[in-house]
């Protein structure tokens, strides 16, 4: 544990020339091992660490240093772990949830953004990044009427680099498809992954929601606008794959729901599934579900998949963090899909319900789904 670099930080409080360098000197939360040491310095009533951790008391008040304004806590987290955490900072009764002013790492969400602790053994992937030697695809809009929904739906469409007309595509439709291109920066992700032919060049279909709790929840009119509407638009645009093994839909959380029941609302029709911390809630016994009211359509959808289990695709990849409630339920769903005689792989990090943790993955799950020449064997 980095306890002599706290001691030093401590010791230094009364000498602002000396505490100042030790800071600059050092990177926040103090990582020794699996010892990790938050560390906050101001005024305050009171100091706590928040994060997202299943598992791990959700507030843990850090301790101030005497005769000091630092304050500290020490924890132990696993090898490999990376955690999105903010610090309340409390000041005359009221709590404020802050980004760690230590620590410049910083992961954005559609609510703003977390500071970030990574422990020992965790590797922010290099295809993440922007390759200038990688061929980038391009983004085209377009516009689906629905009869299912009742109005148009504006899709983003990913074009490979090396598309041509006349080779059929697959095709992968992508749930909460904005949140992926900005919070994954998946257009970054498949630029590079196809560039390095790890990944077959594929169309992607970022489809978006403007209700997505409930759409996305079991509900028929949008598995029927994903199959009777927007694969007839698109292959009647683009030269696609009319099979069930170059069909493919893919979301996170709810997203991860919606194209599971979609898929088993046209069972055989999509072939590949992706679906990263699947919200699939359920109850073993009652109806009455520990998540709350927006998830009685999961429940319910669930609950009868469980209790008549079929093979709805061919491949399922699916990932979850082990240190999100929703592990429970991954766990347990992803025997159940194998012995219907569907392919299945579930992918664990030691990560949370968040956008960088999917991102992560995104190269394990579509090299699996979809191999490029690099990487396709003959199964």
């Amino acid at each position: 544990m980095k306890r002599g670099r706290l001691d030093a930080l401590i010791n230094a409080w009364s000498d602002p020339i000396a505490l100042r360098a030790l800071v600059r000197a050092s990177q926040f939360p103090l990582v020794d091992g699996t010892s990790v040491t938050f560390v906050f310095m101001g005024g305050a009533d009171g100091v706590r660490l928040r994060h997202w951790v299943y598992g791990l008391e959700t507030q843990t008040d850090l301790i101030r240093a005497e005769n000091t304004d630092l304050w500290h806590l020490t924890l132990e987290f696993p090898p490999a772990s990376r955690v999105e955490y903010k610090l309340e900072v409390i000041r005359y009764g009221h709590g404020e949830w802050i980004e760690d002013p230590l620590n410049p790492r910083r992961a954005q969400d559609p609510f703003g953004a977390n500071s970030v602790l990574t422990t020992t053994g965790y590797e922010e992937p290099g295809w993440i990044h922007h390759d200038p030697t990688a061929r980038p695809g391009r983004i085209v809009p377009m516009s689906v009427d629905s009869a299912a929904f009742g109005s148009p739906r504006t899709v983003q469409i990913y074009e490979p680099a090396r598309f041509r007309r006349g080779k059929p595509l697959s095709l992968v439709v992508v749930h909460d498809g904005s949140d992926y291109l900005r919070f994954t920066g998946m257009k970054t992700v498949l630029d590079n992954l196809i560039h390095r032919q790890e990944v077959e060049g594929s169309l992607f279909a970022f489809v978006d929601s403007p209700d997505r709790l409930r759409e996305y929840a079991d509900a028929e009119e949008h598995a029927r606008f994903l199959t009777e509407e927007l694969w007839p638009n698109l292959a009647a645009r683009y030269d696609l794959i009319d099979q069930p093994h170059g069909r493919c839909l893919m979301g996170a959380s709810f997203g991860g729901v919606a194209s599971f029941s979609a898929a088993a609302r046209y069972p055989g029709f999509w072939g590949k599934l992706l679906v990263q911390s699947g919200s699939f809630a359920f109850t073993d016994i009652g109806s009455r579900n520990r998540r709350g009211p927006l998830f009685d359509r999961v429940v319910a959808f669930v609950n009868r998949y469980r209790e008549q289990p079929g093979a709805v695709s061919q491949r399922v990849y699916m990932s979850c963090g082990v240190y999100e409630s929703l592990i429970y339920e991954n766990r347990s769903l992803a025997p159940l899909l194998a012995s219907t005689g569907m392919q299945v792989r579930l992918s664990e990090a030691r990560d949370g319900h968040n956008w960088h943790n999917w991102r992560d993955r995104l190269r394990e799950g579509l090299s699996w789904l979809f191999p490029g020449p690099l990487l396709f064997v003959y199964e």
